[in-house]
């Protein structure tokens, strides 16, 4: 543990130069005095730093000093790739590998080719999760991670939307994606490959067999086939609707001018269609499948139903009542 810190302050003061013992303890998460003792060790190995006291002091190298350790461990390469995804490096329990890994890359670059590194990382930032919901919770991401590295096999307990919701079985797992900030795991079974969502996974039980991915899979190839198959699948049917303007651009029409807008657009079915066409409100006029049109009607004359018979006295607590018979702009309208 000390050698890998010795190390990171090495790097530290290679990376940004002179740092004083308080800024090199937060980095390291240690002491003060720690630091102190890490820098005489760092010293009586051999290492050129001085350290000048006072306000504007701290520890720096000689200048001209390079360090030639520069060798990565198998978790730092790994956690290279995530370097544009330090949430997802988090989540595979690789977050500290990619900060050292990080630092490792840094002290390799010559000056103009680290300061342009540092500019990318402080100018640029992915944050792969949408707006609406919270985070998924995958507990079982780690040993999941674990059994993709080591091509273990292992029992899965998962939960699915069809009968029976609740199901065990025994995968192998080739690969993990992370889209739009929800984890897969991509996997080979009994009925052949399939894709579990990790927040769905109820139990898992690594098995000691060992297993041998097949010839020709590869993870990126399979996951283009399986959204380009999911996207057959999601739309099957097609509604003629009138958009607004509004409407328009809501639902990423081109509009043919100021007025309404006729178009064709995919649906996948007519209660998903339903309630995303409800959305848009008075934006949007289905005009087929009648079915679909019929649906929106039903639930519009509902709507209006109900809220006809919504209390307009300030105060009111019965919402069972009726509306007063005179305008609810009586005291204010002029």
């Amino acid at each position: 543990m000390r050698a890998s810190r010795l190390v990171t302050l090495l790097l530290l003061l290679q990376n940004r130069g002179r740092m004083t013992a308080r800024q090199l303890a937060e980095e390291l998460e240690v002491s003060v005095r720690t630091v102190y003792r890490d820098v005489e060790a760092l010293g009586a190995a051999g290492i050129p730093l001085y350290g000048d006291a006072g306000h504007a002091g701290g520890y720096q190298l000689v200048d001209g000093y390079r360090t030639r350790l520069t060798g990565l461990t198998a978790d730092e390469a790994q956690a290279a790739f995530l370097a544009a995804l330090p949430g997802a490096a988090a989540e595979l329990g690789l977050g500290e590998a990619l900060a050292t890994a990080q630092l490792k890359l840094r002290a390799a670059l010559p000056a103009e080719l680290r300061e342009h590194a540092e500019r990318i990382q402080e100018r640029f930032l992915l944050d792969a999760p949408g707006w609406y919901g919270d985070a998924d919770r995958t507990p079982h991401l780690t040993a999941a991670a674990a059994a993709v590295w080591a091509r273990r096999a292992v029992v899965l307990q998962y939960r699915r939307w069809r009968a029976p919701e609740e199901i065990e079985r025994r995968v192998e797992p080739y690969g993990l994606v992370l889209k739009a900030g929800r984890w897969y795991l991509v996997a080979g079974g009994p009925s052949g490959i399939r894709t579990y969502r990790i927040d769905q996974i109820l139990g898992l039980r690594p098995l000691e067999e060992q297993f041998v991915i097949p010839d020709g899979f590869d993870l990126a190839g399979h996951w283009n086939s399986h959204l380009a198959d999911f996207r057959a699948r999601l739309h099957t049917g097609e509604a003629l609707v009138r958009l607004t303007p509004e409407g328009a651009r809501r639902l990423g029409v081109t509009p043919t001018g100021d007025g309404w807008t006729e178009a064709r657009v995919p649906i996948e079915s007519i209660d998903h269609a339903h309630g995303e066409f409800l959305r848009l409100g008075a934006d949007v006029e289905v005009m087929t499948p009648a079915e679909l049109r019929d649906r929106i009607a039903e639930t519009v004359r509902t709507l209006a139903t109900r809220y006809e018979g919504w209390p307009w006295a300030e105060g009111s607590s019965d919402r069972g009542t009726d509306p007063p018979h005179s305008s609810p702009c009586t005291r204010t309208c002029g």
